[in-house]
């Protein structure tokens, strides 16, 4: 079966590829999920949760960002310069788990008071519930077509040919 950059990336160096990657990245997000319900729904200011979600903040934004840079110098420039993409649906795949830097990065410059310094403590937490959000939606959405096959979409243009269609 033909597979995606983004399926063959996870699927490489076991398990290695998989938790640099994968895990990480996600059960960082998933941490900062949960401790984010906590804090808003609890009104948290200060204590252990708070410093648990502030310090996953920081290192999920900074080590994405990381992983951003490095997939963009070797994967990305080089399948796009040789045309190596195995369809649309490795270009989205690809492209929607990298796009999570969007969303990564500020939590971490937010928690390091270099952005948003201005906002009360009430819209600091809109936005990092905001972009949480944003990253579990974009890192879903690079799963989906990370796992479809490309070949299907290849011989999906000869659809209109078949009887009955």
């Amino acid at each position: 079966m033909n597979m995606t950059h983004y399926m063959s990336l996870l699927a490489d160096n076991q398990p290695w590829n998989l938790i640099i990657f994968m895990a990480i990245p996600v059960i960082c997000a998933e941490t900062l999920t949960i401790t984010e319900f906590f804090i808003i729904f609890n009104n948290v200011q200060k204590g252990g949760l708070r410093t648990l979600n502030k310090v996953v903040g920081i290192f999920d934004g900074i080590y994405f960002t990381g992983i951003f840079i490095y997939l963009l110098i070797n994967a990305v420039i080089p399948l796009t310069n040789t045309g190596g993409w195995h369809t649309w649906v490795d270009v989205l795949a690809v492209g929607f788990y990298l796009s999570g830097v969007i969303f990564l990065l500020p939590i971490a410059l937010m928690e390091l008071g270099l952005i948003f310094r201005n906002r009360t403590s009430r819209e600091k937490a809109k936005i990092h519930f905001i972009l949480i959000g944003g990253f579990l939606v974009v890192a879903h959405i690079a799963m989906i077509f990370g796992m479809v096959n490309p070949e299907i979409i290849n011989s999906m243009s000869n659809m209109s040919q078949m009887p009955g269609m």
